[in-house]
């Protein structure tokens, strides 16, 4: 069995004591894709570094994270741009809006946003898409750039039944992770009304570890009890599971 975890920081400070035992660990449990966004470039040569101890398990996306779109976000672009033009990248992440921590910046986040879907665009690359306070301000968006080459995964999706249709119209699969396990995360009542054709697996780890590891650090391991989750939630085996949602993967990164 197969299992995908689409969305992974695994360069994580988190992970300095431990980072490959916690890899091992993973891979030993069938969890063996991993796919990597980036934050900035402060951790390229880490990821770079996860890509050559694991070459056939990392995956590794290229972007500016939305909280991380500061007053050097154009030189911090052209890096993105620089390292886009030199090698593969299987995705164009994390990018998007972000309004929980700062909302002075939403100028500078939808134009650092726009800039990345294009660039995804000309590469004809995926999205991976962070969007925290700001669904309304990423729709936007993205109806203005709607289009057959625009698609990708909308990481850790927690919006409603009626957001989930809209982002699946923007040809965005929804990435689940541990808030789907969460007594409060609400997202579980609805997921059996989306085909799990649109359904990736993530755990964002170190973040949002799923019950009963909430409030610990996030492993890319515990995706298991996503996938656990969804077994509930679709009725389904945890076979069928992983390998429906390891072939979604498959059909959005094209590896």
């Amino acid at each position: 069995m197969i299992i995908t975890d689409t969305h992974t920081h695994l360069y994580s400070e988190a992970f300095d004591d431990d980072r490959n035992e916690m890899i091992d660990r993973a891979i030993a449990q069938g969890v063996s894709r991993f796919f990597i966004p980036a934050i900035d470039s402060e951790y390229t040569k880490a990821m770079f570094q996860l890509e050559k101890d694991y070459p056939n398990n990392m995956f590794l996306m290229m972007g500016l994270h939305p909280t991380h779109v500061k007053d050097n976000y154009k030189k911090e672009l052209k890096h993105v741009e620089d390292m886009l033009a030199k090698r593969h990248f299987y995705a164009v992440g994390e990018i998007g809006i972000d309004l929980y921590w700062d909302k002075s910046t939403l100028g500078i986040q939808q134009e650092a946003f726009k800039h990345q879907i294009r660039l995804a665009k000309q590469y004809k690359l995926p999205i991976v898409i962070h969007c925290r306070d700001a669904f309304d301000e990423i729709f936007e968006i993205l109806e203005t750039e709607k289009s057959d080459d625009l698609f990708g995964v909308f990481h850790c999706f927690t919006g409603t039944l009626e957001q989930a249709h809209q982002a699946i119209s923007y040809n965005m699969k929804l990435g689940i992770g541990g808030v789907a396990t969460f007594k409060n995360g609400k997202i579980d009542t609805f997921l059996n009304q989306i085909d799990i054709k649109h359904i990736v697996l993530e755990t964002d780890s170190p973040y949002l570890a799923p019950v009963p590891y909430r409030g610990k650090r996030n492993e890319s391991v515990y995706v298991i009890k996503v996938l656990e989750k969804l077994v509930e939630i679709y009725g389904i085996s945890s076979e069928e599971i992983a390998a429906i949602t390891t072939q979604n993967s498959k059909d959005v990164f094209k590896v």
